[in-house]
């Protein structure tokens, strides 16, 4: 990589933005230029936090001659017109997961970005984590033979956090499928190879106060032969953490004391209308950003729950200090060392593309082939019956 640093516009100061701060603010290689967003306190905090220009509109941003790159974090619904708005005016974009809500509006994403002659990459998903990264370099090393069964597995608290209305409709992008299985199907998309031949799902609806999905099981088929199974569950009982040490799946430490939290801080709001404020008061613009943009280094990498890949030499498991590695005759931890800067791959990957034009992994086909497999949960479960894709890609 050279050394000149990539000029990103924000598109969207909320929570995605929230999240991926700590990566933004300290990336070597980044600098943040300007941003949108129709609050006008977002709007305000970004300037005395980074110094960049803030505008009201997307339009207005990539109008902008200041922003080379935009990181469009909208909600999903306007993921397809932002990217199309940053392509005309010849922004590169990296794109919030899921990359859209249905298959034509992202082959109408990646018709715009090469029409614009733009980079177009999606993420973060944890399929840019360092772990699962490791792993797919230690099964390319031969060491360990053919990868043959994946199990993926994550338990949250995800369906009682602060949702905005439309986040518990599921067309309009709200659940856990939408908003959770991007993750896990791209997890076990990089490390299974990447074509997906087939889709058996169930999904679970099981709280009338939360009507959307708020678990899924499915069963993957690939044409290598792998196949893989992927639970999620964000019913807020189990939760995999444990599983990781107590590691929270930004490379938190957790406390396993707090059992519960999610659901009885949920409980004491009385209306849709509080609980989209309570989940207003978690977006940038308020006093909690500043913690997130000044807080130390951590010691742990991401992670999305519980996976075993099984090869015919070792069983390989993710986890957030390393790759667990469960052979014939031994058990050893390949360990990493504590990322300097949370979730860098995400820019790295961007980076690489726009400036030394190198084609980014988590492009616009693979990640159409990600939402193919989504979709092909929804309706499978619907359908009661196995569906065979048509859109996959390997790498």
């Amino acid at each position: 990589m050279g050394e000149r640093k990539l000029r990103l516009g924000i598109a969207g100061l909320g929570r995605a933005f929230m999240l991926m701060l700590p990566t933004l603010s300290r990336h070597p290689l980044l600098e943040l230029v300007a941003a949108a967003d129709p609050r006008p306190e977002a709007r305000a905090r970004f300037v005395a936090d980074f110094g960049g220009r803030a505008h009201e509109t997307v339009e207005d941003l990539c109008a902008d001659p200041a922003v080379e790159a935009v990181y469009v974090a909208s909600p999903h619904q306007f993921h397809v017109r932002h990217v199309q708005i940053a392509a005309a005016a010849r922004r590169h974009v990296l794109v919030e997961k899921p990359m859209a809500l249905t298959l034509a509006d992202a082959r109408a994403m990646i018709a715009a970005a090469d029409e614009g002659g733009i980079r177009l990459v999606v993420g973060h998903s944890h399929g840019f984590d360092a772990p699962y990264l490791r792993t797919r370099a230690l099964i390319d090393s031969g060491a360990y033979g053919g990868v043959r069964m994946i199990n993926a597995m994550n338990f949250t608290d995800f369906l009682y956090r602060p949702r905005r209305p439309e986040e518990l409709v599921t067309a309009e992008g709200g659940g856990a499928v939408f908003s959770q299985a991007p993750h896990q199907v791209e997890i076990v998309r990089l490390l299974g190879g990447g074509r997906v031949r087939s889709v058996r799902a169930a999904t679970g609806m099981w709280d009338p106060a939360r009507p959307t999905e708020g678990a899924y099981s499915a069963f993957l088929t690939f044409e290598n032969g792998v196949f893989a199974s992927l639970t999620y569950s964000g019913y807020g009982h189990f939760d995999t953490d444990e599983f990781m040490g107590w590691t929270g799946e930004l490379g938190q430490r957790r406390d396993p004391a707090a059992y519960g939290a999610a659901r009885a801080a949920l409980a004491r709001l009385g209306s849709p209308d509080e609980e989209a404020a309570a989940k207003n008061r978690r977006a940038y613009g308020r006093d909690s950003a500043a913690s997130v943009v000044q807080a130390g280094p951590q010691s742990l990498h991401n992670h999305f729950g519980l996976v075993v890949v099984s090869c015919d030499g070792a069983d390989l498991r993710p986890q957030p200090d390393g790759v667990m590695i469960y052979g014939h005759a031994e058990r050893r931890l390949d360990r990493l060392p504590p990322p300097p800067v949370p979730r860098a791959e995400v820019i790295d990957e961007l980076y690489a593309a726009v400036v030394d034009g190198r084609p980014p992994l988590h492009s616009g086909a693979w990640s159409l082939a990600t939402l193919e497999v989504c979709l092909a949960i929804l309706r499978s479960a619907a359908e009661g019956r196995e569906l065979t894709l048509a859109h996959q890609v390997g790498f």
